[in-house]
């Protein structure tokens, strides 16, 4: 499992882009490939460049429509995207409500 500092922010690639990104920055910046079921993340762990790859037997990762040219992920988001699971619908669970004291 990858775990990555506070404030660490995800750049999700959206489409085919040039990066030209400070890839030293500390930041996470995830990649997919044309079909979908590969994707690559690269991380700069301060002693150097880190490549993880990972390829789904079935299915496709779940990657947003092709609006913009990348989005920002949450650490939760990007668990979510790794295992696969379609992490545009999580939300927060409601706190459950306290009783009324009468």
């Amino acid at each position: 499992m990858m775990s990555f500092a506070p404030g660490t922010r995800v750049h999700l690639a959206c489409r085919p882009i040039d990066i030209r990104m400070d890839p030293y920055s500390g930041h996470v910046f995830v990649f997919r490939g044309k079909r979908g079921d590969y994707m690559k993340v690269l991380y700069w762990d301060g002693s150097g460049l880190c490549l993880y790859a990972k390829r789904l037997e079935k299915g496709r990762f779940v990657w947003p429509p092709i609006i913009d040219e990348r989005l920002h992920l949450s650490s939760a988001q990007l668990a979510l995207l790794i295992e696969g699971m379609d992490w545009r619908r999580t939300v927060a669970v409601p706190l459950p409500q306290r009783p009324a004291i009468v």
